[in-house]
């Protein structure tokens, strides 16, 4: 079984929904299950909150981000050694494709800078979910939400597609259509966790 999951994928990706479906299923079949997200409700998780809806520098909203992992970090940690199952939606890799997309013409490789920045400071999934979609199909899937934030632009959406992808490889990821319907992604993940 796998302890730490992580679901990832742009918005309008339907990882949310999933997210909680495989939530809600395993918590009524008696898992003891937490499920978590980024940015977080804490006092950093709200200043990244601000810097994405005020459009700050990609360079702040990255730092903050990281700067909010590593505080979720411990607490994650904490869920784990206390024997839960811990589901997060967006994690590390939301914090390279989308900051790497904003940041691709001022640094040369931002991915791997980043990456620099957030090693050996956050808790590895023993599985990341990356929900692949046509970007799209994704914004006509979110164009009725009261306010699209900046990073939900087809352009901007492509590239961090783009970078899900390139990062998004080895044993711990799972891409997963999702164009498919809701109930079979929601099956595929559960099997997929209790593995």
């Amino acid at each position: 079984m796998k302890h730490f999951v992580t679901f990832e994928g742009i918005d309008g990706s339907g990882k949310s929904t999933v997210s909680n479906l495989v939530y809600e299923k395993m918590k009524k079949e008696g898992y003891k299950i937490i499920l978590t997200y980024e940015p977080t409700d804490s006092w950093i998780g709200k200043i990244v909150q601000k810097c994405i809806k005020t459009k700050s520098d990609p360079f702040i909203t990255a730092y903050t981000f990281i700067a909010d992992r590593y505080e979720h970090c411990k607490q994650i940690k904490k869920w784990l050694d206390t024997g839960k199952i811990v589901l997060c939606d967006r994690y590390v890799e939301s914090t390279y494709a989308y900051q790497a997309a904003q940041m691709q013409k001022s640094i040369d490789n931002p991915i791997k800078w980043l990456k620099e920045l957030s090693k050996d400071r956050y808790v590895i999934p023993d599985r990341t979910f990356l929900f692949v979609i046509d970007p799209k199909k994704s914004l006509v899937r979110i164009q009725n939400r009261e306010n699209l934030i900046p990073f939900e632009k087809i352009d901007f959406l492509d590239k961090v597609q783009k970078n899900y992808l390139n990062i998004s490889k080895g044993a711990r990821f799972k891409k997963i259509d999702a164009t498919k319907k809701i109930h079979e992604i929601v099956d595929i993940c559960y099997k997929d966790i209790l593995k």
